[in-house]
């Protein structure tokens, strides 16, 4: 792949697995931790199902997802990733969780694939482990760790990185898609109407979260299930596959870009609710 303008292949490798999750702009209202629906059926309450956007994204790119998912009578929380650092990111989530009364299938897209990793270990209430376009990382590798391992990704050559400040005031890099390319390197199969929509109202990860190591993985005492998006430009689906086959999961493959919860929302709710029928 071309590199980034004044970075390395360091750098790009890290950028490689940026695209966490399908950018933000459609317009229907996620549902808050302390207000999740109360979905029963006559086998039960079922248990809730908590989404975890990625990069260029927020929690409305779960949608249509959302729609479906409450039709079907789960409950619902889509958490607002900060997409600052990993371990920070995971910690907050953490936290999320712990509000939620009963089991919960935890689902992530992307960078989010990371995050549930890391948040998901030692909480008994997630029963079940989803990953869409996501990443499964192994104790101490980073998104760069995994994205230098595999051909196929023009993410790096798409993204403008933007020197920011942070909180500690140190200074970091924000890394965001060109406008000009963004349907075409992550969203391809979506109507461009709805595309203008996520370009414009993308939000960035920092350079400094895809190069934080991962803890232990929940992957290794949690099952999983893998939705593989085989037209994937930020993830090849050849890491997608060999990180699913290393944690032992149920796989599924569709045909769809990066952005599969928008383009394939009925693939993406019957894989969580697979997941979800596996909970007793």
């Amino acid at each position: 792949m071309n590199l980034i303008p004044r970075a390395g292949r360091t750098r790009t490798a890290m950028t490689v697995l940026a695209g966490a999750g399908v950018a933000a702009g459609l317009l229907v209202t996620t549902v808050a931790p302390a207000s999740a629906d109360k979905g029963t059926t006559d086998r039960g309450p079922k248990p809730t199902v908590v989404l975890v956007h990625g990069a260029f994204a927020d929690s409305t790119s779960w949608n249509a997802v959302i729609d479906k998912l409450r039709h079907d009578g789960y409950p619902v929380v889509a958490v607002a990733n900060p997409l600052r650092s990993l371990s920070g990111d995971s910690a907050y989530l953490k936290d999320v969780l712990a509000g939620i009364d009963g089991p919960v299938v935890l689902a992530g897209h992307s960078y989010g694939g990371s995050v549930i990793s890391n948040a998901a270990t030692g909480n008994k209430n997630v029963k079940a482990l989803v990953y869409l376009a996501a990443f499964l990382p192994e104790k101490g590798e980073s998104a760069g760790d995994l994205a230098a391992r595999f051909p196929g990704s023009t993410l790096g050559e798409a993204l403008r990185p933007v020197p920011v400040t942070n909180a500690d005031g140190s200074r970091g890099t924000d890394l965001y898609i060109q406008n000009d390319k963004f349907r075409q390197q992550f969203a391809a199969d979506v109507p461009r109407n709805t595309t203008d929509l996520m370009t414009v109202t993308q939000r960035p990860v920092t350079e400094a979260a895809l190069a934080e190591g991962a803890a232990e993985p929940a992957w290794k005492t949690i099952p999983s299930w893998v939705l593989v998006a085989t037209q994937d430009r930020n993830i090849p689906a050849a890491a997608q596959e060999f990180m699913a086959r290393r944690a032992g999961a149920t796989t599924t493959q569709v045909r769809a870009s990066h952005a599969v919860s928008v383009s394939q929302p009925g693939k993406v709710t019957g894989v969580i609710e697979n997941a979800a029928r596996s909970v007793r």
